[in-house]
């Protein structure tokens, strides 16, 4: 039920931090310490059969892991430009296109009745290439215009995602008897997570909200819009059947956000979070 509700239970926080900011803003200091509890959880599903099953879906993941890191990016680049965003926000909505695809995309996937499987995979990948991929996407697409610390930023993702997925799958290998007694409820535990964090998230941005001009809703809209589309499109005209298609579309659409502002704030600035607050609603 926690999981088949995801969509209500974010616009309830959303709404809910907008309202009552202080509630959530004091939890600030929680987000990367949220993040990682998700990168674990995620850790925790994996296994090395899973990468080798890979194989069966290799068309289909090698299409998924290049749209993610070439469709997002771009079109945020471009979308940023047409909207005539400021640098600020320009560079909020592209690390969102830069990273890695969001947890909340399985939960999504297995809504939507998806390959839930493949989905899973994806994001475990795109999340592991992105600690090289998103420092180097963001040195590529902005590094004439905006100061990145390429460096920092990838130690951070090694820190955030790299470590707690290691121990996740370590404990998983070493310690399944232990994971499947708990594993039904990490969906669960991930979403209420992710939900968490969007609040957070959200009430940072409380006061930007009300002062912000509706383009920059809608540049972000159209980001995650053009994401779903392409993505869909792309993997259709590849050939790949509907439930595929529908897993890429949302594989590639739905960035991890959360992730894309807590870098945000530590990197760029409080209005540069502000994309990844609206994309995460």
């Amino acid at each position: 039920m926690i999981v088949r509700l995801f969509p209500i239970w974010v616009i309830t926080a959303a709404i809910s931090a907008k309202l009552f900011p202080a509630v959530f803003v004091s939890l600030q200091t929680l987000i990367v310490p949220l993040l990682m509890l998700v990168m674990l959880g995620m850790g925790l599903t994996l296994k090395p059969k899973d990468f080798i099953e890979l194989r069966q879906y290799k068309a289909a993941f090698a299409t998924g892991i290049l749209l993610q890191f070439s469709v997002m990016p771009i079109m945020a680049l471009l979308i940023a430009r047409l909207c005539q965003l400021d640098t600020e926000l320009t560079a909020g909505l592209v690390l969102v296109g830069s990273v890695a695809g969001g947890t909340a995309s399985n939960v999504m996937t297995l809504v939507a009745k998806g390959n839930v499987a493949l989905s899973v995979s994806m994001t475990a990948m795109s999340t592991l290439a992105s600690v090289a991929m998103t420092p180097l996407l963001m040195v590529w697409l902005l590094g004439s215009e905006v100061a990145v610390p390429a460096l920092d930023i990838l130690i951070s993702l090694f820190k955030i995602i790299l470590l707690p997925v290691a121990l996740g799958v370590f404990i998983s290998i070493f310690w399944d008897r232990g994971v499947k007694r708990i594993e039904a409820a990490l969906p669960a535990i991930s979403v209420l997570v992710i939900v968490l964090i969007i609040a957070i998230v959200v009430a940072l941005n409380a006061q930007r909200f009300n002062d912000i001009a509706a383009w920059v809703f809608l540049a972000t809209l159209l980001h995650n819009l053009s994401g779903l589309f392409l993505g869909y499109v792309a993997a259709y005209l590849l050939g790949f059947n509907k439930l595929v298609c529908r897993t890429i579309a949302i594989e590639v659409g739905m960035q991890n956000s959360g992730l894309a502002t807590a870098l945000a704030l530590k990197f760029f600035g409080v209005g540069a979070a502000l994309p990844g607050a609206i994309f995460s609603i």
